[in-house]
């Protein structure tokens, strides 16, 4: 009979006084809003960039996977290189009219 290794379940817990404490964790991800209600904005950044400028898009509510669709059409339409991790969209360099006029063409009305 093998032995169940209940360690990897606690791996991130230090050390808990609670008796009742529960070692599971909920990582759910959340529904992803339709276009009309995400209010997503864009801004321009330059702070820990290397001295590059980068055009950052925050505020996305849903799936990690919807992020990076969203990431790969603006990318692909700006013609640029970029990244989406941690709620965030980075597009590289100051494209923040043209992604914001891409954005509002496509449905996200509340973007600014």
């Amino acid at each position: 009979m093998a032995k169940h290794n209940d360690w990897k379940e606690r791996l991130n817990v230090v050390y808990s006084t609670n008796p009742d404490f529960s070692y599971t964790f909920d990582e759910e991800e959340t529904e992803t809003q339709p276009k009309q209600q995400q209010k997503l904005r864009v801004q321009i950044e330059k702070h820990n960039r290397g001295g590059k400028t980068a055009t950052v898009i925050r505020g996305f509510s849903g799936t990690d996977n919807d992020l990076k669709e969203l990431a790969k059409w603006l990318k692909s339409r700006c013609g640029v290189g970029g990244s989406a991790k941690d709620g965030e969209i980075i597009i590289q360099g100051e494209l923040r009219e043209k992604v914001i006029e891409l954005l509002q063409k496509d449905g996200y009305t509340k973007t600014r």
